[in-house]
């Protein structure tokens, strides 16, 4: 391969919107609604999904990521654990990826169309979220860790107790809207403690 062949090839990889990309420009862009806190890369459903990006206002947001490189059908999967969890999500996507992803996706999710603008990353709302009508309590709230949900229980009788029981005790007591919010407030402590820690070691 000629340099200038390697030069061109470099050049068009540094305009794929990858999740990479995409995720860099996503988070200055949600940072401008100024969210109490931001998660990246949270654990859902006990581990079997991980959402890219959470933003956390009076309740979590999920934003899942699909760049150009990336198999859009995964939201198949990855979306019946986000509807259980979130109240809200949007899909960020590329423009290759837009027509499968509008098919895809549930009615009920947002979904923001990612396009390069030379060395830029610019965004289009193409549908708004709406709330969630698929939210379960209990899977929710093992969001949580055990710490945090006992946060929310009684202490006496509920330490040894392990979380999927905690968990439906949880959902037990609260009504779904409370719920939502009681989780979002406890991530909220969790980003902050996070960020204290970042800070510390560097």
């Amino acid at each position: 391969m000629s340099n200038s062949d390697a030069n061109t090839v470099s050049q068009i990889d540094s305009f794929v919107l990858n999740d990479a990309r995409i995720r860099e420009a996503l988070l200055r862009k949600l940072a401008k609604s100024r969210p109490r806190g931001v998660i990246e890369e949270l654990h859902v459903h006990n581990g079997s999904a991980i959402a890219d990006v959470v933003t956390l206002h009076s309740e979590a947001h999920c934003y899942e990521i699909k760049g150009a490189t990336d198999r859009v059908e995964r939201i198949a999967i990855q979306g019946g654990y986000y509807n259980a969890v979130f109240p809200r999500i949007t899909l960020v996507t590329a423009e290759c990826n837009l027509r499968k992803a509008l098919l895809l996706a549930p009615k009920f999710w947002g979904v923001i169309v990612a396009t390069a603008d030379r060395e830029a990353v610019r965004f289009r709302n193409v549908r708004m979220a709406r709330r969630n009508p698929n939210f379960e309590k209990r899977i929710a709230a093992m969001t949580l860790w055990k710490s945090e949900m006992l946060e929310l229980l009684p202490k006496e009788g509920t330490e040894r107790m392990p979380r999927r029981l905690l968990a439906q005790m949880i959902a037990d007591t609260r009504r779904e809207l409370e719920l939502s919010r009681n989780i979002c407030e406890l991530l909220i402590c969790r980003s902050l403690r996070t960020q204290e820690s970042e800070r510390r070691t560097t």
